[in-house]
């Protein structure tokens, strides 16, 4: 009856009792007060370890478990075990030591300080814990039977534990930390820790005693937590660690710390990896927005309107086309023989339109393989077909939001014709391999120096693309129908290559004339060739030029007032001639007149001579004044 009448008190009693193996990390049982303390049910309890009821509390409960052990009795205010809402709880523990089955257990007795603020702790504490128990005050000696009792939780813990007296000596070391640190316990009972395994700052500077806030602990009585340090191996490698340092109190004594570290190196790997890949990733980035203003500072810079150089009917009604389309975003198809600029016409209307900002993507389409058409035009995703081993971005996503010129589009395969006719009327497509539906905004510009009309007619081009591109047509007209500009272009390329030689070259008026004679079948890319080529074989200064004479063509009607057959030029042709000739070398020169890059050194003749030649034929610079 005895045992029943005892099982039913612990049972009804209005103080919360937990029991629990220390060895096993389990509860074994719980009254229904506590029950009704921590908000579980019996069964849900029992299947708790006590570790996992005091989470982020390990060497706290160690310290309670090995004082109760050692000591018989101990109480202890700072554990606050979770409520099963996850609400920590305000208790004060009473453990002691339950003799079963030569086991030993710990009974707590759990007191919750919100209703029992009348009891007097200390008082309570001391009357329990001061039956003869004199022996807890030695910190040496609490520090032994910790280590004594190696089938705790101590042994049981994936993280470093070890604890150090208030000298700083090792007391006890549980086995993840000497798996960690290389140190067996033997070798680091009794030795300063701080000086055998934390004795240097990361950046390998020296690690003063007086600044570890392991020590610290034991000094200020308050709980420090460090998340990135390094402990030292005992083979001199670094480990990577978080620690909390617990002090270890005697009443209100404190006696040393119990400090739990964690392997943090492959986080911090991973985090070190990150971030270079990161920084990696800014860097690309910001070096490709340099290197775009770059680009496309030069291509304004070389290629804008005001570098198509000419001064005839048929340049200055290209500019005016240019002038009309460019703010628009229509379509625009530009025909013309090869050579004749039908691409620097493309980059002046994107400078001159809204898109400016944005890029202008050129593809030639003579030069993509037939089937590499689609993948080229709007990219494909890894996998696609044979050698697609990564995805790639087609030119018209490349060209979103700015304009795509595409050169020699009369070369594009009837079977991607319709793909790109749907692109321009809706706006939209598909990548090779992908069934995602992608939008762009992209302004289409054209070239081709065939006869489209033809194309259509014998079915190598749709119709319907034809008129779709041809909304606002240019001709791009062929050197030999505008040879007033001949001059002022071969002044304009030997300009460049001037600059690019540092050399003092000018043409000679017999030279200029040949050029204007020629007949240019190449047009101007050819015209630029031989102004090339005439400075690579200079001689003191002297263009040497090389023009086949069976291309001096009599001139046609549209062209420049006809000569006689022999080459000899009037006066007033001369005059004339000279006339634009210095004319190009002011603009070339941007109106300097005198030094290395001046129209003066350009011409060939001193500056004196120029201006005299300025004022006769009354040439207005560009500051509106003549000289």
């Amino acid at each position: 009856m005895s045992t029943a009448f005892s099982d039913l008190a612990y049972r009804c009693s209005p103080q919360p009792l937990l029991i629990f193996d220390p060895d096993e990390d389990r509860v074994v049982d719980a009254n229904d007060a506590a029950c009704r303390l921590l908000g579980y049910q019996r069964d849900t309890l029992l299947a708790l370890r006590v570790s996992a009821l005091h989470a982020g509390q390990l060497p706290t409960l160690v310290v309670f478990t090995q004082a109760v052990l050692a000591k018989g009795a101990y109480w202890n205010t700072t554990l606050a075990p979770r409520h099963a809402s996850g609400k920590e709880l305000e208790v004060e523990y009473l453990g002691s030591v339950l003799a079963h089955e030569e086991r030993r257990l710990i009974v707590v007795s759990m007191s919750d300080l919100q209703e029992r603020r009348r009891r007097t702790i200390d008082v309570a504490a001391n009357d329990f814990l001061g039956g003869g128990l004199t022996e807890w005050q030695r910190a040496e000696r609490v520090f032994r039977d910790i280590e004594r009792e190696n089938r705790l939780i101590l042994r049981a813990a994936g993280e470093g534990i070890y604890g150090v007296n208030a000298e700083g000596k090792t007391t006890f070391v549980n086995p993840a930390a000497e798996r960690m640190l290389g140190w067996t316990a033997d070798e680091l009972v009794g030795k300063d820790i701080h000086t055998t395994v934390h004795h240097t700052r990361p950046d390998g500077s020296h690690y003063p005693h007086d600044q570890c806030p392991i020590y610290a602990a034991f000094r200020d009585g308050a709980v420090h937590k460090v998340e990135d340090e390094v402990f030292w191996r005992r083979d001199g490698t670094p480990v990577w660690v978080e620690y909390v340092s617990s002090p270890i109190r005697d009443r209100d004594d404190i006696v040393g710390a119990v400090i739990v570290f964690r392997d943090v190196s492959q986080r911090r790997e991973a985090d070190e990896r990150l971030r270079a890949a990161l920084a990696e990733v800014d860097q690309l980035r910001e070096r490709l927005e340099l290197e775009n203003a770059y680009l496309q500072e030069e291509i304004r810079i070389e290629t804008n309107a005001a570098g198509i150089v000419g001064t005839s009917d048929a340049t200055q009604a290209t500019l005016r086309q240019i002038q009309l389309v460019a703010p628009t975003d229509a379509t625009v198809l530009i025909t013309g023989e090869s050579g004749t600029g039908k691409e620097l016409i493309a980059r002046a209307i994107h400078e001159a339109s809204e898109r400016r900002n944005r890029p202008l993507i050129r593809v030639n389409c003579a030069a993509i393989p037939r089937e590499l058409f689609e993948s080229e035009f709007f990219g494909h995703v890894k996998g696609a077909f044979t050698g697609a081993l990564r995805d790639r971005v087609g030119r018209f996503e490349l060209a979103d939001g700015g304009t795509l010129f595409l050169d020699e589009v009369g070369e594009i395969p009837p079977e991607l014709q319709s793909k790109l006719l749907r692109v321009l009327q809706e706006g939209h497509f598909e990548r090779v391999g992908e069934e995602r539906t992608r939008h762009v905004d992209v302004r289409l510009i054209a070239a081709t120096n065939r006869d489209l009309k033809q194309a259509v007619q014998q079915r190598d081009f749709r119709e319907d693309l034809y008129f779709r591109l041809n909304v606002f047509p240019i001709q791009s007209v062929p050197l030999r129908d505008r040879r007033d500009d001949i001059a002022l272009l071969a002044l304009h390329f030997l300009a460049q290559e001037s600059r690019a030689k540092d050399g003092r070259m000018h043409i000679t008026e017999a030279d200029m004339a040949r050029l204007c004679r020629y007949d240019w079948p190449g047009n101007v890319r050819e015209l630029q060739n031989v102004i090339e080529r005439a400075v690579i074989l200079a001689q003191k200064g002297k263009l040497l030029f090389d023009l086949p004479d069976g291309y001096a063509m009599p001139m046609r009607r549209e062209a420049a007032p006809a000569r006689p057959a022999d080459g000899i030029m009037s006066e007033a042709d001369i005059r004339a001639l000279e006339r634009r000739n210095i004319e190009a070398a002011l603009r070339a020169s941007a109106g300097k007149i005198s030094g290395a890059n001046g129209a003066a050194a350009l011409l060939g003749i001193k500056p004196t001579t120029l201006n005299s030649r300025i004022r006769a034929f009354g040439i207005v610079l560009a500051d509106g004044k003549g000289l």
